[in-house]
């Protein structure tokens, strides 16, 4: 005998009239609330299930004040160039996600090019999550600050030692371009030349390392290559210069993995060898840094452990709690590129 299909139910107003109950009662009876009797609990389960109702999560949640998400937003003020695909951010964000999905929440991933100083204002106001992780300061410590101060579930990984009223979770950058410069230096490199953009924190801390320590060794100031965070400029900007006949550098220190590689390519296009003519020393060390020719020598950020202090820290601050800033300690990871 064929079994007829009960038509699909596809909201709680048709659901209460057809178990006889208001709207409300049946909000609770699928919430589980104890106040609604077992038998109505039943009832109402089973004939949502019989007309396959599925209830709107979202809708549910913004009645309970939880939205179950939470906002994960890389700011590109700076860096309008730069992708999602960058291996370090696919990294960092992959640590989040697992994370969060461990304490039952979402991630809502935005890529924010700001076009005003409002875009985190309109976020945290939005309803749609329960507190937000930005990735980068970028050019937007007004805008991280100004929110930090009325907006609690707030976390930020970035350079710490610019987190004035926000929370800064992320690692040592000035150490990071030290201990890069003191490698190249001790191998016998004389031209050091930093490549990247410092107008943004962690960046920033990083050049001012390298600048550091040339001057207590009494070396000549380092270069600075301005190239932002992609491959192919980093990639243009060493093979023009290389093509122009100026002097090259002798040791490079990159300001990511991803501009390392670029240059690690116009290098070798150009005849030259690495590290016998250049040493090249990268930052993040990203999975694919492993795997360069040669490997890459790279300044490791514990992404793992820095994902693991923004979720704990974020949800302590759901929860009330205010929690500060946390410096984590760079590391030379020495492959064969210096």
């Amino acid at each position: 005998m064929e079994t007829r299909e009960l038509p699909t139910i596809a909201n709680v107003t048709e659901l209460a009239n057809l178990a006889g109950v208001s709207a409300s009662t049946v909000s609770r009876a699928l919430a589980g609330n104890k106040m609604i009797s077992a038998d109505t609990r039943k009832r109402i389960e089973d004939l949502a299930e019989a007309h396959r109702f599925r209830p709107n999560q979202l809708a549910r949640n913004l009645r309970m004040g939880s939205s179950r998400a939470i906002g994960v937003v890389l700011p590109m003020g700076h860096e309008t160039g730069q992708h999602l695909t960058d291996p370090f951010f696919i990294t960092l964000i992959g640590e989040l996600a697992d994370a969060l999905t461990g304490r039952g929440h979402d991630l809502l991933l935005s890529r924010v090019i700001p076009h005003d100083d409002r875009w985190l204002d309109r976020l945290v106001a939005s309803r749609r999550i329960d507190g937000a992780i930005v990735v980068g300061q970028s050019n937007q410590l007004e805008a991280l600050d100004r929110v930090a101060e009325r907006y609690l579930p707030l976390v930020v990984w970035g350079d710490p030692v610019v987190g004035k009223r926000h929370c800064v979770i992320g690692s040592d950058n000035f150490e990071g371009g030290r201990i890069a410069a003191l490698r190249l230096i001790a191998g016998g490199r004389t031209r050091l030349a930093f490549f990247g953009h410092p107008q943004t924190p962690e960046i920033g801390e990083r050049w001012r390392g390298v600048q550091e320590v040339c001057a207590d060794v009494q070396l000549r100031p380092p270069e600075l290559l301005p190239v932002h965070l992609t491959a192919n400029e980093a990639y243009d900007m060493v093979a023009l210069r290389i093509a122009s006949g100026r002097e090259m550098p002798d040791g490079v220190i990159a300001a990511s993995d991803v501009v390392a590689m670029g240059a690690l390519r116009a290098v070798a296009e150009a005849g030259l060898r690495v590290p016998q003519d250049i040493g090249i020393i990268g930052y993040d060390d990203v999975a694919i840094a492993a795997h360069t020719t040669p490997p890459l020598t790279t300044v490791r950020q514990d992404v793992a452990r820095g994902s693991e202090l923004l979720v704990e820290h974020l949800f302590s601050r759901i929860a009330g709690e205010r929690t500060g800033s946390v410096t984590l300690a760079p590391k030379l990871i020495v492959r064969a590129s210096d």
